[in-house]
């Protein structure tokens, strides 16, 4: 009786471990949804989300700030009102996230961010296939959001393709430009222009040109040794040593001193010379208004000096015809009396 009450009591405090780690378990995963105010989001992804389940981060630049809360498809959330739309937009996957606003603090409204660039896009954690949505502002003009047919059940945040899936799309881009390219041809063109080279190479003109080359190079080595090209080196080493003498030499020397003082004597000079100029036109301005001056008081001068040569002229005619007016003072007669 005892053994099995000691068995029981055991039993009864392994279960109540049991049940205390679960809940603590339950606690340390769900901790960061207590006490905490989020706000759900839901976005639309035409590629593949293999890797992302709920529960899955959502971060911001590599910052933790919520997890996905929903993952399905459009087709099934969204029945399609008209047929022709299917094919277009209900073959998407719609995912839906929380994102705590503890951790992400005052922001601007979501047409906002939209406008400034906010976008979704799947990311990759290393190499060990466990995707995350990552949220960050991309440049609008090359991510414009998706319009969709459908009233969204939560605020609509767009998305973009991601880098695994902008990869795989150029790659099989290439390939169907590859697969276009006439490789056959191609091929052909290569080989015949590979054997057109070879014949010229061969036979053809590009041969002679070749063996020309070559022969000109031999001439020149020959007239090279025969010129005594040492002997010509050492004379030009010569000719160098001697200029470098000359102009490290006194006069030369003294003729840049020179020309190093009458290029700055030239260049106090033209300094002076625009004030050289101001005065010469000063002067000018000063006898061109003394000549101004002169005219004005010469005219008046003249004039009288006319109107006294023109009274001279008439006294000298007076006395030319009649002398005896200027001796006796008597007038002459009258021409009425004399008659």
């Amino acid at each position: 009786m005892a053994q099995s009450r000691g068995l029981y009591l055991r039993v009864g405090v392994l279960v109540v471990v049991g049940l205390a780690l679960s809940l603590g378990f339950v606690l340390f995963f769900t901790s960061s949804r207590f006490g905490s105010s989020s706000i759900t989001y839901e976005t639309y992804l035409r590629e593949s989300v293999q890797g992302l389940d709920v529960g899955s981060p959502v971060r911001y630049r590599g910052v933790a700030i919520g997890r996905v809360a929903e993952v399905g498809l459009v087709a099934a959330e969204y029945h399609p009102a008209r047929r022709e739309t299917f094919g277009s937009v209900f073959q998407l996957v719609f995912v839906r996230f929380a994102v705590d606003t503890n951790r992400i603090g005052e922001v601007p409204s979501l047409e906002e961010a939209i406008r400034l660039g906010l976008r979704v896009r799947i990311a990759a954690q290393g190499i060990t296939g466990v995707n995350y949505l990552e949220l960050d502002f991309l440049p609008p003009d090359r991510f414009p959001p998706r319009e969709v047919p459908w009233t969204p059940r939560y605020p609509y945040v767009p998305a973009v393709p991601s880098t695994v899936a902008q990869v795989q799309g150029a790659a099989e881009l290439l390939l169907q430009k590859l697969q276009d390219v006439d490789l056959p041809g191609l091929l052909d063109n290569v080989i015949a222009l590979v054997a057109d080279v070879r014949g010229q190479v061969k036979d053809g003109d590009l041969a002679i040109t070749l063996r020309e080359a070559a022969s000109l190079l031999r001439a020149v080595r020959s007239q090279a040794e025969a010129a005594q090209v040492p002997e010509v080196l050492a004379e030009l080493r010569g000719v160098a040593t001697d200029a470098r003498s000359l102009l490290g030499g006194r006069e030369v020397q003294q003729t840049l001193s020179n020309a190093a003082a009458a290029a700055a004597e030239l260049r106090s000079a033209v300094g002076r010379l625009p004030a050289s100029i101001a005065s010469l036109e000063g002067g000018l301005r000063n006898a061109r208004g003394a000549t101004t001056d002169l005219q004005a008081e010469l005219a008046p001068i003249l004039r009288d000096l006319r109107a006294a040569v023109g009274n001279l002229r008439d006294t000298t005619e007076q006395l030319r015809r009649y002398p005896s007016q200027a001796i006796f003072g008597a007038p002459p007669p009258a021409p009425e009396s004399r008659r």
